[in-house]
């Protein structure tokens, strides 16, 4: 019930994860690897492995190398989702908060160079907003999982558009 193969039901569309566990941390290697699959999309979900001055230093030189290797592929970046119980945890909401603010900017600056066909999506609500779509504060149950993909599901289908 992962999000990736319900999107995949949803679009009638093959989606190859590259799911990294806690490894994915937007490495231009990964991109380079990345560049050479003909996708309809990138989606790029890596903030929960990172940090903010990590997605400060690496967001925009991978999105600039997709970009110059498949022009026309979009690109959707991804905040992370906040902890189910951020609301009462301080120190993970101001993360959460610093991270998403990292991503945005990096979104921002890549717009405002003319980097074109890039999408966003909030992190903010992909759990929901009732602390009931993680088993463990962090990791996804088959509830988060669905909620995702109503979160990723406009934004796909917008990008996806000829």
């Amino acid at each position: 019930m992962v999000h990736t193969a319900i999107l995949g039901r949803w679009l009638d569309q093959p989606v190859i994860n590259l799911g990294f566990s806690g490894n994915g941390k937007m490495d231009l290697a990964v991109g380079e690897f990345m560049s050479q699959i003909d996708a309809a999309a990138y989606v790029i979900d890596c903030l929960p492995n990172m940090r903010p001055a990590e997605v400060r230093e690496k967001c925009e030189p991978l999105v600039r190398l997709l970009r110059k290797a498949r022009p026309e592929i979009p690109i959707i970046l991804v905040e992370d989702r906040r902890f189910t119980n951020d609301w009462i945890l301080p120190a993970k909401h101001q993360f959460h908060s610093e991270n998403h603010a990292a991503l945005q900017t990096a979104f921002e600056n890549l717009t405002t160079e003319g980097v074109n066909g890039l999408f966003y999506i909030s992190g903010d609500a992909l759990y929901g907003v009732d602390s009931e779509g993680a088993t463990d504060a962090s990791h996804a149950n088959d509830l988060g999982f669905m909620r995702q993909a109503e979160a990723f599901l406009p934004i796909l289908q917008q990008a996806l558009q000829p």
